[in-house]
């Protein structure tokens, strides 16, 4: 069957009259997700992956009563999550949001802006980086910011599950506060449940430290983004480094494209040339693993949400 695309990232989200053929028999379906009108249209599904980590888009009431398997692709994401978010540290520890101010209003040298003191450049060696979701991509930020000499503590649902040495220190979720108060920056790689919708809020932005800088590699909803903005136009904390927004695309509007102190990028902290790569690995494993009738790799616990 061939079919023309829509670009969302999700193949055909309607049903149509090919798409319905193609799934009358089909136990087995891939794509970035699946719509809540392909699945209702799918009756003889055993299996469901989706090329994405995140899953929340599709954990519908249909699916959740479902016994269909549900699988994703969180370990394929976290190299180059993980390299995003070290680049967005090494913006603000290099004062790089100070030198594109400088290119932004004009001025072609500005070097006593960055050497003089106090001088808004750092280093990494012995930073404390405060990593949130010790999952597949936290993991991989952990492994390269100790690789730096970094401090990496890690807050994660179930710490007595160990870290494998990833991290110095590792907390449970009642002990935010502790991560907050001693990082110099904090990664967001938890997933985006009920429970960690507005984790980062006004209180937890009040919490760290004044030279701080907060990074969301996961999902926009993790923060509060009104208390964000305000957080940064008072220069409460250094800056903050984003991938992922309440709105995607940000709209024109949205007043975190003028603030100095932002690195922005567009939903693109995943992207690699190895994705493909990875994925199709992936795929072909669970492919042998289903007809076999093994367990699959990466199966979402549908109503722990990820």
């Amino acid at each position: 069957m061939t079919e023309e695309a829509d670009g969302s990232g999700d193949g055909l989200p309607r049903v149509t009259p090919g798409l319905r053929e193609a799934l009358r028999d089909a136990e087995v379906y891939c794509g970035f997700g699946i719509p809540r009108e392909v699945f209702a249209a799918s009756e003889k599904l055993r299996w469901v992956h989706s090329g994405a980590a995140g899953v929340g888009g599709s954990l519908y009431r249909e699916m959740l009563e479902s016994d269909v398997v549900f699988t994703n692709s969180a370990g394929t994401h976290g190299v180059p999550v993980a390299e995003h978010a070290l680049a967005m540290m090494f913006y603000f520890a290099r004062a790089f949001d100070q030198v594109q101010a400088s290119q932004r209003a004009g001025r072609r040298w500005e070097r006593d802006r960055i050497a003089c003191a106090p001088s808004p450049v750092g280093e990494l060696t012995d930073s404390v980086v405060g990593i949130i979701g010790l999952g597949g991509i936290g993991r991989q930020v952990a492994r390269r910011a100790r690789g730096l000499g970094m401090q990496v503590w890690a807050l994660d649902r179930d710490p007595a599950a160990g870290a494998g040495g990833e991290a110095d220190r590792l907390f449970g979720p009642g002990d935010l506060e502790t991560l907050l108060k001693g990082s110099d920056y904090v990664v967001l790689t938890v997933p985006h449940t009920a429970e960690t919708d507005g984790l980062i809020g006004a209180g937890e932005l009040a919490a760290m430290k004044p030279g701080a800088v907060l990074i969301n590699v996961s999902r926009g909803p993790l923060v509060d983004e009104e208390a964000l903005i305000a957080a940064l136009r008072a220069g409460s904390i250094r800056g903050a480094g984003l991938d992922v927004f309440w709105e995607e695309p940000l709209p024109p509007s949205n007043p975190l494209w003028e603030l100095e102190n932002v690195c922005l990028t567009p939903h693109v902290a995943g992207v690699s040339p190895r994705f493909w790569e990875r994925e199709t690995e992936l795929i072909l494993e669970n492919i042998r693993r289903y007809l076999g009738g093994e367990p699959l790799l990466n199966v979402v616990n549908k109503q722990a949400g990820y």
